[in-house]
């Protein structure tokens, strides 16, 4: 792996850094960074949280910060892979976020590129890239998450429109976004994988009904999404007719890519400071769990600087997603899990009555919420095993079949 950046890479830190320090402030590591605002059960601080980040998503717009891997030609800034990593690393000291809005860039953005044709690209990347349009994943759905082939939402041809039934779930952002990528079945008797298609919608269509779901937390991230015969244009249909498993496979590995890749609102550090703080250090086992974290955050930091080390010098081999995804998962619940503990008697109030506004509560809470999205950690495991080590493929009797005739039809 390599630590040093290259002359051309430190000229463009530096230039980043100079960026950000003119328009952000550092992160505190308190309850006074607004960027913490994704996890406020207010509604009222919840809403500037989500103004703030549509702003700072139009500074980087504005200033030619945003898509930094994106090409010019779809309002990108055309650099390169090695770029854009350098520009995470940096921007993670500044109080600044740009919420969902950055993730729905990463899920959203690469299967347009590569798969939609240029009216397509061209009405949606740039809205999309600037925030000015809020966008979620229609994907998984009652029975069909873990295993999303098996979805059973349909889509039916009626002339210049296709009208789509069925219903969605943890569907994150859907209470707030413009457009939706969908994925539905347009050949119920092909095998579930090649009889599915890949779709933009207008969340404002007639027979679209969102309902949040209350997590643990309070939060209302994710959502059910219902579709009653909704009809959608024959022109928003990205890639192949029944060809949507490929574009799908394009979202899933940007998406399980991106949750390895994360930045996190907690670090050892502040775990370390809540340990001080309750005069925890010098206990034997406490100093054993803080070790553990310490290990697991460093373990992340390596395979995150080998993905790094693979896109900048094109050297190596890249670790799999499904590695970096595992592996941020685990460190993070053992890291919020200690912060918690540490807090005594004090971890079990909740809010303001809370050390720092009830931060860790609301981490531990919100923790499985990441083992979940972008598939669960046993499916990555299973990926792993099958395609990383080589090991025998998980039994399936409906692979080949007509869908018509599987046990979800």
């Amino acid at each position: 792996m390599d630590f040093e950046d290259i002359p051309e890479d430190a000229a463009f830190r530096a230039e980043v850094r100079a960026f950000l320090e003119a328009h952000a402030g550092l992160k505190s590591g308190t309850d006074a960074d607004w960027s913490r605002g994704g996890v406020a059960t207010d509604p009222a601080v919840l809403a500037a949280y989500e103004d703030r980040c549509r702003d700072w998503q139009a500074v980087l717009y504005d200033n030619g910060w945003a898509g930094i891997a994106w090409p010019k030609a779809f309002g990108g800034r055309g650099g390169t892979p090695s770029q854009s990593i350098i520009f995470n690393q940096e921007v993670r000291r500044f109080d600044v976020t740009t919420g969902f809005i950055g993730a729905a860039q990463q899920l959203v953005g690469p299967p347009i590129m590569r798969h939609g044709n240029e009216q397509q690209q061209a009405r949606y990347l740039g809205p999309l890239l600037r925030g000015d349009e809020r966008w979620c994943q229609l994907f998984s759905e009652p029975g069909a998450g873990s295993d999303l082939a098996a979805l059973s939402t349909r889509a039916e041809r009626d002339g210049d429109e296709w009208v789509v039934t069925g219903q969605k779930v943890w569907t994150s952002g859907a209470h707030h976004a413009d457009f939706g990528i969908l994925i539905a079945r347009t050949d119920p008797d092909a095998p579930k994988h090649r009889g599915i298609s890949f779709f933009i919608v207008d969340m404002r269509s007639p027979g679209i009904e969102v309902r949040p779901l209350v997590q643990a937390t309070g939060l209302s991230h994710f959502n059910e999404v219902f579709l009653n015969e909704v009809r959608v244009p024959a022109a928003n249909l990205v890639g192949e007719l029944n060809g949507g498993w490929a574009v799908t496979r394009t979202v899933l590995a940007s998406e399980s890519g991106m949750i390895g890749g994360a930045g996190q609102a907690s670090t050892f550090d502040s775990v370390v400071a809540v340990a001080r703080a309750f005069g925890r250090t010098e206990d034997p086992i406490v100093r054993q769990r803080l070790a553990d974290v310490f290990t697991r955050e460093r373990i992340l930091t390596f395979l995150q600087l080998r993905m790094q080390t693979a896109i900048m010098t094109k050297r190596g081999t890249p670790p799999d997603p499904s590695v970096l995804k595992n592996a941020f998962t685990s460190a993070l619940s053992l890291r919020v899990e200690l912060a918690q503990d540490l807090e005594g008697a004090a971890g079990m109030l909740a809010g303001v009555d809370a050390p720092q506004a009830g931060f860790w509560q609301m981490q531990v809470m919100g923790q499985f919420s990441s083992r979940i999205g972008g598939g669960t950690n046993e499916v990555h495991r299973t990926m792993l095993g099958e395609r990383a080590l080589g090991l025998p493929a998980e039994a399936r009797d409906d692979k080949d079949v007509p869908w018509r005739e599987t046990r979800r039809s």
